[in-house]
């Protein structure tokens, strides 16, 4: 499963990533969302995109398409 389906108040932690996003996956580390961190989603934009996760103590708005690289497990 990814994150993009993730609804508000799931909780869940990051196995891996997607194959090909190579230049989401950069900028996900980048922004401290590594294999094995877990994490929360606040909030999602009434259009649905973007949506805001909890990682590591600090909010993260993401896009879908960002979102939809990160392979997650529910907790």
């Amino acid at each position: 499963m990814t994150l993009q389906e993730f609804t508000v108040g799931d909780t869940g932690r990051v196995l891996g990533f997607q194959a090909g996003g190579g230049a989401y996956r950069r900028k996900l580390l980048s922004m401290g969302i590594t294999p094995g961190v877990t994490l929360e989603v606040m909030r999602v934009a009434p259009l649905g995109d973007p949506l805001e996760i909890r990682v590591r103590g600090t909010s993260v708005s993401l896009r879908r398409t960002e979102a939809a690289v990160l392979q997650m497990e529910r907790i």
